[in-house]
């Protein structure tokens, strides 16, 4: 099922699972090379016998194809949209079923930790209740702008 297009895409920030979708871009191309090492090596398998079957570097192949298109959906899909509602929080697996709207209105105070890899969202005055989010899937040079997007929006912690 196709979501409907944005109607203001200018009035909201999106931030994706970028910082995380590295990990997997280097694992596709670590095992990219382990498949063209294993298919190269099948010229030589006449002086060594030894040699492994060709048909091997499908195995490297495969994952290489699957960590890259985990890769390109980190990429793309966003993991946090602040909108004028409010933000819009997706997880990883069934974002469509699973995403959390958390209101401006519910927002009391706003918290991000010296290192900006924890975003915590209070609910009330006695911070007794609230969310955690983690910044860690978020690029490094984006979670500061996230903190202060949000800390500008409800007003500092």
């Amino acid at each position: 099922m196709m979501n409907p297009a944005v109607q203001s895409p200018e009035k909201e920030l999106r931030f994706t699972r970028s910082g995380q979708a590295v990990v997997f871009w280097v694992l596709a191309a670590v095992c990219a090379a382990a498949a063209v090492t294993c298919a190269a090596t099948a010229i030589y398998r006449d002086t060594n016998p030894q040699l492994p079957h060709p048909a091997w570097a499908l195995v490297p192949l495969g994952i290489s194809l699957l960590t890259a298109r985990l890769a390109v959906d980190m990429t793309r899909h966003a993991y946090l949209i602040l909108t004028p509602l409010g933000i819009e929080i997706f997880p990883w697996f069934r974002p469509s079923a699973g995403m959390r709207l958390v209101i401006w209105q519910e927002v009391h105070a706003v918290e991000v930790n010296a290192s900006t890899t924890v975003l915590t969202l209070h609910h009330n005055p006695a911070k007794t209740s609230g969310i955690h989010l983690s910044l860690l899937p978020i690029r490094h040079d984006r979670r500061g702008l996230l903190a202060r997007a949000v800390t500008g929006r409800v007003g500092g912690a």
